[in-house]
C-alpha cells in the first residue's frame, strides 16, 4: 500500500491544478471562506482583478471592481458569535494594514483613476448554512494608529 499512497501524493498537484494548494485545520477553513465570498461577490456584481495580494505591508483578499469603483476586499468569518460578529475581526490595526495595503498596490499597479472603497465580506458559520453579508465601504482610512500610554 505504500507505493499507491506515495504516487497519490505525487500526482495530487496535477489533479487539482496548477496553484491550487489546499490546506488543513484553521488555513483550510479561511480558503472555503474565501471561495464562497468569491461567490457571492460574483453574484453581485463585482469583477474579481485579483486575489491574496500580498504586499510588504500587508495584505489584501480581493481586489476586485463594482462598476467604475476599484474595491479593496477583507473577508472575514467565524464559527460563532461569542467574541464578536466577524465585522468586529476587522480592528482598527487591521484597517490600517489594508489601508497601507491598498496605497502599495496603486503606487504599484497604477490603474485608471477611479474611487476606491474598502468593503468587507463576513461569514458567520454556525454549523449550518453559512451567512454571507457584504458590508460596502465598511471603513475609511486612513486610520488614526491607537496611542500607546
Amino acid at each position: 500500500m505504500f507505493p499507491r499512497v506515495l504516487l497519490e501524493r505525487l500526482l495530487a498537484p496535477w489533479r487539482r491544478g496548477r496553484g491550487a494548494k489546499s490546506y488543513r485545520g484553521q488555513r483550510g477553513v479561511g480558503q472555503a471562506w474565501e471561495r464562497l465570498a468569491e461567490t457571492h461577490l460574483k453574484r453581485a456584481g463585482y469583477r474579481i482583478l485579483d486575489r491574496n495580494v500580498v504586499l510588504r505591508v500587508g495584505e489584501i483578499d480581493f481586489i476586485a471592481r463594482d462598476g467604475k469603483t476599484l474595491c479593496f476586499i477583507e473577508v472575514k468569518g467565524r464559527h460563532g458569535t461569542e467574541f464578536g460578529g466577524p465585522a468586529a475581526a476587522v480592528t482598527p490595526a487591521k484597517q490600517r494594514r489594508i489601508y497601507r495595503a491598498a496605497e502599495a498596490y496603486l503606487q504599484r499597479h497604477r490603474p485608471a483613476r477611479s474611487a476606491c472603497r474598502f468593503d468587507v465580506v463576513t461569514i458567520l458559520d454556525q454549523g449550518g448554512a453559512p451567512v454571507v453579508e457584504i458590508l460596502r465601504g465598511a471603513f475609511e482610512g486612513p486610520v488614526r494608529p491607537r496611542v500607546r500610554r
